[in-house]
Order: C-alpha cells, then sequence, then structure tokens
C-alpha cells in the first residue's frame, strides 16, 4: 500500500510532483478554499446527489469541508433549495467543532445567522430530550447538531449529515430512519473511517462496491490527500514554510503514531479481516454447470520436439475444445477472462454467457501447464474466434508476461484502452485498487444466486483460496498442492476476469475486417511472430487454420 512508502521515497514523489507544477498553481494559499477532495464532495452534494458514503482517513478536514456545504444549504431560501441540516457523531466535542465551522462558513459567506445557541428539542417523553447545538438563518432554515439517538431524527425533514459513522451506537437503526429524508427531497452523507470489516459501515461500503446499492461513493485515504494539499494547508494554517522534506517527515510521523493502526485509521482498509472469503458451501451451490473442464499439460521438453510430435501432443486438446465450442449455443452474449502463467502456475480460461435475466453461466473452462506462449495464443483465440460475433470483452491478465497474449489478442480482436473504449480486449495489471474495487461485485453475484459455474473440485479450492488481506479480497502469495502441481487460486483470478469483462461497457459494430487482395491471412494471428522462432509446422498449417 501507499503506506509502504519511505520517507525518503515520499520526499522524492512530492518534489517530482510539484516540479511538475505550474508555479501559481504550486504556491500554498492561492488554490480555492477547500482542498480538491473537499471540494468533490461538496460538487456531489450541490449536484442534488441523494446518498453519499465517504471512507476517509482520519483529520483531514473533510468535516469542515460539509460545514461549508451546509452553512451554503441552510442559508439558502426554500426556493433555491434550501433546507434544515442536521449533524450527527458520536461524540459531544465533535457536534460543537462542526457548529464553530458551519458559524465561521456563514460569516464568510456573509449569511445571516443567528449566534450559536444551545437549546433542548423535546421527544416523547421529557426525560428523553437530547442535546442540540443549533444556528439559525435568515432563510428561516437552521444547522442542527443533534445526539446519534435514531428517535432524535423524527419529524424533521432536510440533509443529515452523520460523521464517524463507524462508531455511532446502531448505525443500521440511523440509517433506516436517515433515508426516509429521501422521500421529501433530502440527502444523507455517511462518511467515517472504518472500525473493522464487519462494522456496518463497511457492509454499506462493500454494497456500493458490488453495485448492489446505487448509493454515492468516495475514497480519501491519507496520501491521496496530501497529494491534493493537506499538508501544505496544515502548513499554512500553523506558520510553517512547506517544503516536500517537511511533509514526508511529517507523514512518517503521523504512520508512526498509529502503528498497526495506519492502515485503518489512515489507509481505508478495514482491521480484524483475514480468513476465507468465500465458504465452500457457498461457492459449491453456484457448481451447478456439468461441461468437463479441459485440461492440457505439455512435457519439459516440448518445445525440443519435431513440429509433428508438437501437433501430436496439442492434437487431443484441441479436438475436445472443438466439440465444446460447438456445442455452445450462439445467442447469449459471451464474456472470457484468461489468467496467465507459463512454468510455476496454470493458465486458466473461462468463458462465461450472459443469460437474458443476466445471470453469468460458466460454459467453458480449460487449465494449461507448461504451454508454451504461442500455443497459449491459439487456444485464446480459438475461444474468441468461435463466439467473436456474441463477444462482449475478453480481459487478461496482463501482469509480467500476460502482456504478450493480451497484446496479440488485442491485435486480432481490438485492444481496448479504456473502460469506454470500442475494442473487446482488456489488459488487466493487477493491482489493490482493481481488486478492491472489482471483487465485491463478484461476491455479490455469488451471494445473490446471479453466477453459475462448472462443478469442479480443483475450482473449488481455487475460489476458496481467495483471502480477505487487509479487508480486500485477493489471492495470497502461499500455494497449495503437491510439488510440481500446485494451485495459486488460478482459476478463481479467470472467473473474476470474466465477471468483471462483462460487466463494462461495450460497443457493438456491424462489420468484419476484409483481408487485403493477395495477402495471405491464413497465419494473420502468429504473423508478426514469424521470426521469433515460431514453428509450429503442421500444427500451424493444421489447427490455426480452424480459427481464421
Amino acid at each position: 500500500m501507499s503506506k509502504m512508502l519511505s520517507a525518503a521515497e515520499w520526499e522524492q514523489q512530492r518534489q517530482e510532483a510539484m516540479a511538475a507544477m505550474p508555479a501559481v498553481i504550486a504556491e500554498v494559499g492561492l488554490p480555492k478554499v477547500l482542498l480538491p477532495y473537499q471540494a468533490r464532495a461538496v460538487s456531489l452534494l450541490d449536484s442534488a446527489c441523494p446518498v453519499l458514503f465517504v471512507e476517509k482517513s482520519r483529520r483531514i478536514g473533510l468535516t469542515w469541508g460539509l460545514a461549508a456545504y451546509a452553512a451554503l444549504r441552510a442559508g439558502r431560501q426554500k426556493a433555491a433549495g434550501g433546507m434544515d441540516v442536521m449533524y450527527i457523531s458520536y461524540s459531544r466535542e465533535m457536534t460543537r467543532e462542526f457548529i464553530d465551522a458551519c458559524a465561521m462558513w456563514a460569516r464568510a459567506f456573509d449569511v445571516a445567522a443567528g449566534e450559536v445557541e444551545e437549546t433542548l428539542f423535546d421527544q416523547d417523553d421529557a426525560d428523553k430530550a437530547i442535546n442540540a447545538f443549533r444556528i439559525k438563518f435568515a432563510s428561516g432554515f437552521e444547522i442542527m447538531a443533534l445526539s446519534s439517538a435514531p428517535r432524535g431524527l423524527r419529524g424533521k425533514q432536510g440533509v443529515i449529515l452523520i460523521d464517524e459513522a463507524a462508531f455511532v451506537d446502531s448505525l443500521k437503526e440511523l440509517l433506516k430512519a436517515a433515508l426516509a429524508f429521501l422521500m421529501w427531497g433530502g440527502q444523507v452523507v455517511v462518511c467515517s473511517t472504518h472500525d473493522g470489516v464487519d462494522n456496518e459501515f463497511n457492509v454499506q461500503i462493500q454494497d456500493i462496491l458490488a453495485e448492489r446499492s446505487r448509493f454515492a461513493h468516495l475514497r480519501i485515504d491519507f496520501d491521496q490527500a496530501l497529494r491534493e494539499g493537506l499538508y501544505q494547508r496544515i502548513a499554512l494554517v500553523t506558520g510553517k514554510e512547506w517544503s516536500a522534506a517537511g511533509e514526508a517527515v511529517w507523514r512518517q510521523d503521523i504512520i508512526d503514531f498509529y502503528g498497526d493502526g495506519a492502515d485503518e485509521e489512515l489507509f481505508c482498509v478495514p482491521s480484524m479481516s483475514s480468513g476465507s472469503w468465500l465458504t465452500s458451501p457457498l461457492i459449491e451451490a453456484r457448481m451447478t454447470v456439468k461441461t468437463p473442464v479441459l485440461r492440457l499439460e505439455l512435457p519439459a521438453d516440448y518445445l525440443f520436439r519435431s513440429p509433428r510430435a508438437q501437433a501430436a501432443l496439442m492434437e487431443p486438446f484441441m479436438d475436445a475444445l472443438s466439440v465444446q465450442l460447438a456445442a455452445l449455443d450462439l445467442s447469449p452474449q459471451y464474456a472470457f477472462g484468461s489468467d496467465f502463467a507459463r512454468f510455476v502456475d496454470l493458465t486458466t480460461g473461462s468463458l462465461m454467457a450472459v443469460e437474458q435475466q443476466l445471470k453469468r453461466r460458466e460454459v467453458l473452462a480449460y487449465e494449461l501447464r507448461n504451454v508454451p506462449g504461442d500455443e497459449q495464443k491459439l487456444i485464446a483465440a480459438t475461444v474468441l474466434k468461435h463466439v467473436r460475433t456474441r463477444l462482449i470483452g475478453a480481459a487478461f491478465d496482463a501482469t509480467g508476461m500476460g502482456w504478450t497474449v493480451a497484446e496479440d489478442m488485442g491485435r486480432k480482436f481490438g485492444l481496448r484502452e479504456d473502460p469506454e473504449g470500442s475494442g473487446l480486449v482488456m489488459a488487466v495489471k493487477f493491482s489493490e485498487e482493481w481488486y478492491r474495487l472489482h471483487m465485491p461485485p463478484l461476491k455479490a453475484a455469488f451471494e445473490d444466486d446471479a453466477i453459475a459455474l462448472i462443478a469442479d473440485a480443483d475450482h473449488l479450492s481455487d475460489l476458496r483460496a481467495v483471502k480477505l488481506v487487509r479487508g480486500i479480497a485477493r489471492v495470497p502469495a502461499l500455494r497449495e498442492g503437491e510439488t510440481g502441481k500446485k494451485r495459486h487460486g488460478d482459476h478463481a483470478i479467470a472467473v473474476a476476469l470474466a465477471h468483471w469483462a462483462s460487466r463494462q461497457a461495450w460497443h457493438e459494430y456491424g462489420y468484419e475486417k476484409v483481408p487485403m487482395h493477395g495477402a495471405d491471412n491464413s497465419n494473420s494471428v502468429f504473423a508478426e511472430n514469424t521470426g521469433d522462432n515460431l514453428h509450429l509446422g503442421s500444427l500451424g498449417a493444421g489447427l490455426v487454420g480452424r480459427i481464421l
């Protein structure tokens, strides 16, 4: 993660970033009053976003930015979208701090506001009255800071800000009460640092990432806040001169202060998050497809054998692949995912049909061990060629040598450079951010019975190998199995890639590439490799011809 950068590495990064900026932008104090991440949150809310969840680092000033929005919203007339704003947190000190910030902003915006006053709001029972702070505006609206008791929201309407939501007494009940505000045009803002993977706040975040919830989402960790000017603003307020070296030292001091809690407190990674990601009963319940998995393992001396001997070793697998492809129903759309390996691990491929009710059904899966790159490209191209007219996306592991397969498939079927591009092939370079964003939707598919996989004991083991590592689902470095046959969650990655590819934006075009007159296209998939020791012999003449 970013926190693993040393103070020296961080200093170098910041010096390079500042050197790349125009001088007028780099000067502290010249940017807008709100830092970029504060401005993004305010902009989202000002564009009528109904519900916003923000997972954030500690003490980055987001509450201060939200106070600006509160003052603007409560200060407006009703015709301009004005309404009451209610602030909830778990401590009296935080509520007072928020009201003070709102009062500062109100004066800065030259909004007519009364003095901050303390009052009591009666509940059904006078003994249950809750303490609150309030600012009244000339617009007739007000900002109120309330306790976290859900009953405090009854009979109220407007914008509700729940700060450090992971630490309130009953977030689930509080959200029930708060979301009722949406019926009459209100807004709900929920922001917090994390407090464990099982906390309701993290449950809500995972539902958003899994697309089971349509709420808006922002994530602001410590390093992002620093890159967007947090320490520069701190230096400005405290009268210090900013420098990359000073920021690096300050950053490291903060990380050292939080110690083992830095991941959760600063980098938005919930704690207490280790163990299997999917249970065996859940995985088995989704393994309802009876198609056999195709497996190919070539001998260590494969490349030293004659072309005819190589073709003989490949032929049974290619025949079985052709049989399975020929049996496919080509009416659904298809998505493909492939995890690359060459020597230690397996290359895996997963082809999924997207059914009418949007259930993803795995219709073909293969595993390759000790299979050279050109043969891997042949197999992948055979699959993609067969479903090309119904293919909406193919995602390839492009980490390390996997890039060569993704690149060659991109030449044949179009390489998509960005999620909105028009190519069919997407090259994925795995990162913690990729896993964080795209594994929750896959888990949701398992939980919602929106995916069906081929029943296979090894694939069950692969999916069980996915662990929560610092709150993020991924395959750990540890390999399982007997020597020489170890597995590394290989098929789980192919499934994740195929599922991800099936969810991307795609564009359909009504044309096929026409060969140039007189050109020899008999081996166009690998034509670029003829100078790189590609000698498939009869394999190239026979098997490659199947896909073109």
